[in-house]
């Protein structure tokens, strides 16, 4: 679980520089939510021009269960788009989830690989 967080953590942070060239203002939660949005606290609020254009969540192989996919629900409903980064592994498990809460067709789906090559 330590690991999860980890990597959680650093998706963030690093989808939060590379983000910051698509948009003016991007807000992250990593450490504490203290970025809110309508009263949520997704992981990254992407926005340009004084707009909120989007908002992401950064899950791992062990945060994705029904429950999170009643949050997902939830924060698409917000007005926004709903973006999901995900571990590679795990789309089908995602789409699964998207398709049996309604959200198909409402939340953007990205996938992330971490791959370490040992000599």
């Amino acid at each position: 679980m330590r690991n999860e967080k980890l990597i959680h953590d650093w998706m963030v942070s690093y989808l939060k520089d590379r983000l910051s060239r698509d948009y003016n203002d991007v807000k992250a939660n990593i450490e504490e939510a203290k970025n809110a949005y309508k009263g949520h606290y997704p992981d990254l609020i992407l926005g340009s021009h004084g707009l909120v254009l989007a908002i992401m969540e950064v899950e791992t192989e062990g945060s994705i269960t029904p429950e999170k996919a009643d949050e997902w629900k939830t924060l698409s409903g917000l007005g926004v788009k709903l973006i999901l980064m995900i571990p590679k592994v795990s789309k089908p498990k995602v789409i699964d989830l998207l398709w049996k809460k309604g959200l198909a067709d409402k939340v953007s789906v990205g996938s992330y690989e971490l791959t370490v090559s040992m000599p």
